[in-house]
């Protein structure tokens, strides 16, 4: 498999970190791409910098690059998360604005008919937000709000980034066992 991973400046960059660590420990190619906040964000909420992000990803490409294979539709990939979106980025993509790399490969995931996954990360949502939300997932685009449940008692934040992770695998089609299954009563 390869999935394309993108990081865009909304809060929450724990849930980038954790997705490519698992993606890595499954030996799937990962395509890298960060935004200037994306970076800022994951270099303030968690101590990491883009070297140790890029050292999580099999490839690496820079936001400005158009020329980058992840650009194109004629390169094969299984899927694309942006973990974290941010409403910027969201809006780009639901109005087909493709001024960076990590918004052109929105917009081929969804030329393409592939699989897009946004973790979106806002609250409280605008009627703009929700209106750019639903557009999107008319056309098939999966608007994943990392909203925990909390029935599999998570005793820390780690539990419950691990369960969103697994979650995340599920909506790639990515066989995992970090989601604690509701098993019924």
């Amino acid at each position: 498999m390869k999935i394309v991973v993108g990081i865009s400046g909304g809060s929450g960059s724990i849930y980038a970190i954790s997705l490519l660590k698992a993606l890595q420990e499954l030996n799937i190619e990962t395509h890298l791409v960060v935004s200037t906040m994306g970076e800022y964000v994951t270099e303030h909420e968690c101590g990491v910098s883009l070297d140790e992000l890029k050292d999580m990803a099999t490839h690496f490409h820079d936001n400005n690059n158009f020329a980058a294979p992840i650009a194109s539709g004629s390169f094969k990939v299984d899927g694309m998360v942006v973990v974290p979106c941010s409403m910027k980025t969201l809006a780009a993509v639901a109005n087909g604005f493709s001024n960076s790399l990590l918004s052109r490969a929105c917009d081929v995931a969804i030329k393409e008919r592939r699989k897009l996954i946004l973790v979106t990360r806002e609250t409280p949502l605008s009627p703009i937000h929700l209106e750019n939300m639903l557009k999107l997932s008319k056309i098939g685009v999966t608007i994943f709000p990392p909203a925990p449940g909390f029935y599999n008692h998570p005793e820390t934040i780690e539990d419950v980034v691990v369960n969103m992770t697994g979650r995340m695998l599920d909506m790639l089609e990515v066989d995992n066992k970090l989601t604690d299954r509701w098993k019924g009563i």
